[in-house]
């Protein structure tokens, strides 16, 4: 089992799926930098939170196609 993830960064995650879906990748590290640009979250470790569960979201999309 993986670690639960709030409703803050998950309505976080969705929000800036939707909008920069096209930005997004599958790889981690890409992410976080990508982040860093698109949202002001100023904590790193937070960053990093909404960066992994990017990153699953969008493995887990391709997977399901």
């Amino acid at each position: 089992m993986g670690r639960i993830k709030t409703s803050q960064i998950k309505s976080a995650t969705f929000k800036i799926l939707n909008k920069h879906r096209d930005k997004i990748k599958d790889n981690f590290e890409d992410n976080k930098i990508v982040l860093k640009d698109l949202a002001k979250i100023e904590s790193k470790k937070l960053r990093n939170v909404v960066a992994g569960y990017l990153t699953r979201l969008i493995k887990q999309e391709k997977l399901e196609k």
